[in-house]
């Protein structure tokens, strides 16, 4: 894409900062006094008050998407230099036509560590952690709250991916409550949100996205509506279908999103997708031409259970090897002696 070869010098965040400048305004709701760790804002007036962004942000005119794309990460504030170790919002979308972009699910600590030693540029806090860590039937029965303190949990672990949080069901209804769910969880340690959705949910993300936090879009099989779909079933089979996709993914990309996941979308209209706009796609099920791959981390490694999707194929099931582990512990424990 023309614009990527003219993005400036990448700014990023150094291991144990806890988001961009963009995003630190969210977190002063906690301490309204405390301005993050190497961040200035550009109103030059001292912290924000909560929940606020720079005054200085506000008075800019909306940015065009290929501005944008060359600000993500830095938000509506001067961003934080000071260091190369960590992944933003705009080193992600630098990597469309040049380089896969590899992302997983982190729900704790222990795992944020594993995917951080792995160098995975893409930490995504998911509410599939509902089903994999929480044992629901689905994805709509997690909270807010969960979700906080999960992502309090991955944020500790201060990967070097992006930290990515699911905006979870019935938490985005309306703008003002999607801007207030996303700065909880940026607050949280989050350093972009996600959420299910196109052109219905555009006027949400557009507040998300105004309010100065990075949104990544998600498109094809929405798992918050498997209950009215009556399960999950693959998009894009029809025309109606491809029309609605391709339509909804230009109104992300145009609403200032920094990338898409693409759910179970039949491989030929996720490439087109993949074509048609300057954001890259993350794909789950959906075929190998999108610009990356996401997975649910405990389906890669063989840990899950009960089903494993076809599209996981986990190169060994080390459940059964870790299974075999704790057996062998237990069968070897000795009878304590009565001396």
């Amino acid at each position: 894409v023309a614009y990527h070869a003219a993005v400036a010098p990448i700014p990023v965040i150094p291991i144990g900062a806890d988001r961009t400048c963009a995003t630190a305004a969210a977190a002063t709701s906690a301490s309204p006094t405390a301005t993050p760790r190497g961040c200035r804002l550009s109103s030059g007036t001292g912290p924000a008050r909560p929940g606020s962004i720079p005054s200085a942000a506000v008075s800019e005119p909306p940015l065009g998407h290929a501005e944008f794309a060359l600000e993500h990460g830095l938000g509506r504030g001067e961003p934080c230099r000071l260091s190369e170790t960590r992944e933003t919002p705009q080193t992600i979308l630098q990597r469309k036509g040049r380089e896969p972009i590899a992302a997983l699910t982190a729900y704790d600590f222990a795992m944020a560590r594993l995917l951080k030693d792995a160098e995975v540029p893409l930490l995504l806090v998911g509410d599939s952690l509902g089903m994999v860590v929480l044992g629901y039937p689905d994805t709509t029965h997690v909270t807010l709250e969960e979700m906080e303190h999960h992502v309090r949990a991955v944020a500790r672990a201060k990967p070097r991916g992006l930290v990515v949080a699911d905006l979870p069901f019935e938490t985005y209804k309306t703008p003002a409550q999607a801007v207030e769910s996303a700065r909880r969880l940026v607050a949280a340690g989050a350093e972009a949100v996600k959420a299910e959705g196109g052109r219905t949910i555009l006027p949400q993300l557009e507040a998300i996205h105004a309010d100065g936090i990075p949104f990544l879009g998600h498109l094809g099989m929405l798992p918050q509506h498997v209950l009215d779909e009556g399960g999950y079933r693959i998009k894009g089979r029809d025309g109606a279908q491809r029309e609605a996709l391709l339509a909804d993914a230009k109104a992300l990309s145009q609403a200032g999103a920094f990338g898409i996941v693409l759910e179970l979308v039949t491989p030929t209209v996720a490439a087109e997708i993949t074509r048609l706009i300057d954001i890259p796609t993350i794909g789950i099920g959906s075929g190998e031409n999108c610009d990356g791959q996401i997975l649910v981390t405990t389906d890669l490694l063989g840990t899950s259970p009960d089903f494993i999707p076809k599209h996981a194929q986990p190169v060994e099931l080390i459940r059964e090897r870790m299974i075999d582990i704790i057996r062998g512990w237990r069968e070897n424990l000795t009878e304590p002696t009565n001396e």
